[in-house]
């Protein structure tokens, strides 16, 4: 081997010079690549970790579904109080049960929510004994899945409050105004249910689209 760390061809005695070759490659310790493996699993164990970071609307919401439950039963508590007392007037204030129905609801789709994120990013799904811990219809494989069902409760809790503003409004034209609002609000919500990605997985799975 010459000196420049070439490879020289002296095979051919007939040759009088030398034949320059391709340069040798110099062999990789396997020291580097195993180094180099060990920092990048440590990284992936940071990343993977990081996940764990989704406790933390998990706890919030879940915060807020239970102050949305406290709040619509001390509403449903002073209105029946008053409503046991007078029960003549109770059709006057069919709009505070609409406001205790509406504020469940809400309580319910932050439920969702928390339930999705802890599903999506905490949970291990290949444990079995967590395979069932949710109902069939809470359990989410991806985002679309968790859109999927807080859009639903959107459209309920968008219902809601356009009937509970209709019985006490007096406003004729707003309330007209108001509800052709909410309607195209529902219809492109609908349309998202409809024809958007999560129901494309859902048939590409063969489940179908959920009644």
């Amino acid at each position: 081997m010459s000196r420049s760390g070439y490879a020289a061809n002296v095979s051919d005695p007939s040759h009088d010079h030398f034949d320059i070759e391709e340069p040798l490659s110099e062999e990789p310790t396997s020291e580097e690549p195993t180094r180099a493996g060990r920092i990048q699993q440590q990284f992936e164990r940071i990343l993977a970790g990081s996940r764990l970071l989704a406790l933390i609307p998990v706890v919030f919401l879940m915060l807020d579904a239970i102050g949305s439950f406290v709040y619509g039963a001390d509403i449903l508590l002073r209105t029946a109080h008053f409503d046991v007392g007078e029960p003549a007037r109770v059709g006057g204030r069919l709009g505070i049960f609409l406001v205790v129905m509406d504020t469940f609801l809400v309580g319910a789709t932050l439920m969702i929510a928390a339930f999705g994120f802890y599903e999506l990013f905490v949970l291990r799904k290949e444990r079995d004994e967590h395979k069932y811990w949710l109902p069939g219809w809470l359990r989410m494989r991806d985002l679309e899945d968790l859109k999927a069902r807080v859009v639903s409760m959107l459209i309920l809790v968008a219902a809601i409050t356009f009937v509970d503003i209709a019985v006490e409004s007096h406003d004729e034209k707003g309330v007209l105004f108001l509800g052709l609002g909410i309607a195209v609000v529902i219809l492109a919500l609908t349309a998202f249910l409809r024809w958007g990605p999560s129901s494309k997985v859902s048939r590409k799975d063969g489940a179908g689209p959920e009644s």
